[in-house]
C-alpha cells in the first residue's frame, strides 16, 4: 500500500513537564477563575446584595503568590515603554478608554497621538482646573478612586475592606527611631498602636482608596507634612481590587509597598503606596534612591531611608495637595494619622472620590 508511516516520539521528548510550567498554568488558571468570581461579587454589589465574607486558605494564598507576578509585571513594564507608531496610538488608547471609562476631557493633552506609549498615557497629568483642591478641610483625597475603608484603629488592627482586617506592625514594620521623627519617647510596654500616638488625647485613624484602571495615576499630598522617612518592603503583586481585598487577609501586608512616615500639626501622618499586579513601579518624586519591583530585593525584607541628615533637620515638607508620585497603573493609597477625637471623617465605603476633595476636618 501507499500508506505514508507515521513517526512517533515519546511523550515526554516532545513535552517535557517542569516544576515551573505547573505552577506558572495551575496559579495563572486559578488567577483566572478568582477574576471571573471577582466579577461576580462586584455584580451582586452593585444590585444591593450583601455578600459574605469569604477568606482564603492558606493553600489558595500560596497558590496565588506562585504565580510569577513580579516577573510580569516587570514585562508588562517593559511593554509600556515600546514606543507606538503614530497610527496605532489613537484605537490603542481608545480600547482602553472605552474598557476603563477614562475621561480624556480632564487631560492637560486630550490629543491619544501626544502620548508616545502606554506608560505616558497612563500617567497623563490633568487640567489645572480638573482638581480643584479643598481648603476648608484638614485631609483632602491624595488620589481619584474608592473608598474600601475609614476610621478609627482599634486593638493594633487595620481593615482592609470592611470585615478583613491586617496587622499594624506586620503593615508598617517595626517602630521607627523616635529622634528622626521628632516625637516623644512613648513607654516600652505600650501597643504598637499606642506608641505610634504621640499626644494624650489623640487617636490613630486611616483610610483605604483603591485606584482602578481607569482613574488618574498620579498621587497627591493629603494635607501639609512632614516626610522623615521611606520604608520599602518588596513583596508579592496580587491584584488589590476590592473582590481580592475582601478574599485574602493581610493581602497589604503581603505585596510590595513603599510607607511614607512623618508628622503633621497632630502628631504622626503616614502614607502608603501598595503596589499590584502590572503596578511594579511605584515613584515618588522626591526619592530617586527608590527602585519598586527589583530583582536584587528579596520578599520578606525591607528597607529603610531616612530624609533627615546633618544638612536636612526638618526633611521633606509637603504642602496639601503637592505633587508626591505615581503609580504605572491603578493600586491602593492607605493612610495612616493620629489625630484628635473630634476628628471626623465626610464619606462613606464604597463611594467614588477625586483628588482634592475633603476626606476629614476637625
Amino acid at each position: 500500500t501507499d500508506r505514508k508511516k507515521l513517526h512517533t516520539a515519546p511523550v515526554g521528548q516532545v513535552f517535557r513537564l517542569r516544576p515551573f510550567h505547573v505552577l506558572v498554568a495551575t496559579g495563572g488558571g486559578y488567577a483566572g477563575y478568582r477574576k471571573y468570581e471577582d466579577y461576580k461579587l462586584e455584580q451582586l454589589e452593585k444590585r444591593g446584595v450583601e455578600v459574605p465574607v469569604k477568606l482564603a486558605s492558606e493553600w489558595e494564598v500560596a497558590l496565588y503568590k506562585s504565580v510569577p507576578t513580579r516577573l510580569l509585571s516587570r514585562a508588562w513594564g517593559r511593554l509600556n515603554q515600546v514606543e507606538l507608531p503614530t497610527w496605532l496610538r489613537k484605537p490603542v488608547y481608545s480600547l482602553y478608554i472605552w474598557t476603563f471609562g477614562v475621561n480624556m476631557k480632564e487631560a492637560a493633552v486630550e490629543d491619544l497621538h501626544h502620548y508616545r506609549n502606554l506608560s505616558e498615557f497612563f500617567r497623563r497629568k490633568l487640567k489645572p482646573q480638573a482638581r480643584p483642591v479643598c481648603c476648608l478641610h484638614s485631609v483632602i483625597s491624595p488620589s481619584d478612586g474608592k473608598i474600601l475603608n475609614f476610621g478609627q484603629v482599634k486593638n493594633c488592627e487595620v481593615e482592609q475592606v470592611k470585615g478583613v482586617t491586617y496587622s499594624l506592625e506586620s503593615f508598617l514594620g517595626p517602630r521607627i527611631c523616635t529622634e528622626e521623627l521628632h516625637f516623644s519617647q512613648a513607654p516600652p510596654g505600650n501597643s504598637f498602636q499606642q506608641q505610634l500616638v504621640t499626644k494624650e488625647g489623640n487617636e490613630l485613624y486611616h483610610c483605604v482608596i483603591y485606584l482602578a484602571p481607569g482613574d488618574y495615576h498620579c498621587f497627591h499630598s493629603p494635607t501639609d507634612w512632614r516626610v522623615s522617612h521611606r520604608r520599602h518592603f518588596p513583596g508579592s503583586l496580587m491584584s488589590v481590587n476590592p473582590g481580592v481585598a475582601r478574599w485574602i487577609k493581610e493581602l497589604f501586608c503581603h505585596n510590595e509597598r513603599v510607607v511614607l512616615t512623618g508628622d503633621w500639626k497632630h502628631g504622626f501622618f503616614s502614607l502608603t503606596a501598595v503596589g499590584a499586579t502590572n503596578v511594579g513601579s511605584i515613584r515618588i518624586y522626591f526619592d530617586r534612591d527608590l527602585h519598586t519591583n527589583s530583582p536584587r530585593y528579596s520578599k520578606g525584607s525591607y528597607n529603610d531611608f531616612s530624609f533627615i541628615s546633618n544638612n536636612n533637620k526638618e526633611g521633606i515638607p509637603m504642602r496639601k495637595g503637592e505633587h508626591l508620585g505615581e503609580f504605572n497603573l491603578g493600586s491602593t493609597i492607605v493612610l495612616i494619622f493620629e489625630a484628635p477625637k473630634d476628628f471626623k471623617f465626610h464619606l462613606k465605603a464604597g463611594q467614588k472620590i477625586r483628588f482634592g476633595e475633603a476626606l476629614g476636618s476637625l
